[in-house]
């Protein structure tokens, strides 16, 4: 099973800051954003991980912090630091990455990592994943992994995950709309985007994390842009599961938005309260 994980927004909601850091590489407490979908995924038994980067400084930033910096590693060897640095050196033990560049040109969208990663997925079982997505589990568990055994119970050819909120949330959100699948499993009818007016109590939300077959590969690389100009994933993931069952699996884990600096912040406070850490002048 691999994974790729989409890193090359440009993070403009985090200008200033995000002219200088790229948005995967902000900090949810000591590690940025991004290690923690790397987490996720090798939990689910992926060992090749693709990372589509930005070009540029952007994209050196996230290679330098999966890649083994043998110097580093010696520095804090020779000081007693061994312990500093092994949190870095184990990510580099449990995986082999690949880092693609997505160029800025005419073409974008979160649809775009998917098509520059076909050759590197091939014929393999993928996990697409977000970045700047976080799930916290204060149980310890990984949600990648529960939805690839979910997949497998339900003996659907994929799975989406999909966090639930009350319907009146609904119109903030793209809203996974399910229907009963054979054996009585819940999966993907249609995707509704930004609802005005949802009736049901509650809604299963886009968190765009997805269990998808080598195949699926093909809805994205004919893709045509939407009307906005995007090219985008969730257009592939609907046209795919009209012709395959999906199945829809709701995520244990607390879901964080942390595309924005309010969100970031949000993630950061309930990381310290999963990993039981005090926050002076912080109530809740």
């Amino acid at each position: 099973m691999r994974a790729v994980i989409a890193a090359a927004g440009m993070g403009t909601r985090f200008f200033p800051i995000g002219r200088t850091v790229t948005k995967a590489m902000l900090p949810v407490l000591d590690r940025p954003v991004i290690a923690y979908a790397v987490a996720d995924c090798v939990a689910a038994g992926a060992r090749e991980i693709a990372i589509v980067t930005a070009p540029g400084e952007a994209g050196r930033q996230i290679r330098h912090y999966f890649s083994h910096d043998a110097e580093l590693e010696a520095y804090c060897t020779a000081r007693g630091w061994q312990d500093k640095y092994s949190s870095v050196a184990d990510l580099h033990r449990q995986a082999d990455f690949t880092f693609i560049e997505q160029p800025r040109d005419e073409r974008y969208g979160t649809a775009v990592p998917a098509i520059l990663a076909a050759e590197f997925i091939g014929d393999e079982d993928v996990f697409l994943v977000s970045g700047d997505d976080l799930l916290l589990r204060p149980d310890g568990g990984f949600d990648l992994a529960d939805l690839a055994a979910a997949r497998t119970g339900a003996g659907t050819p994929g799975a989406i995950a999909a966090a639930i909120v009350p319907g009146a949330q609904a119109g903030r959100f793209g809203i996974l709309n399910p229907r009963t699948g054979p054996g009585g499993a819940q999966v993907l009818d249609t995707l509704l985007e930004k609802p005005k007016d949802y009736e049901p109590a509650s809604a299963f939300i886009n968190i765009s994390r997805v269990l998808l077959p080598a195949e699926a590969i093909r809805y994205f690389e004919k893709l045509l842009p939407a009307a906005n100009g995007e090219y985008q994933a969730t257009d592939a993931i609907v046209a795919f599961a009209r012709d395959h069952e999906l199945l829809i699996h709701p995520a244990s884990g607390q879901y964080h938005d942390c595309g924005s600096p309010v969100g970031l912040l949000a993630a950061g406070l309930a990381a310290a309260r999963v990993q039981g850490l005090s926050i002076p002048g912080v109530t809740e």
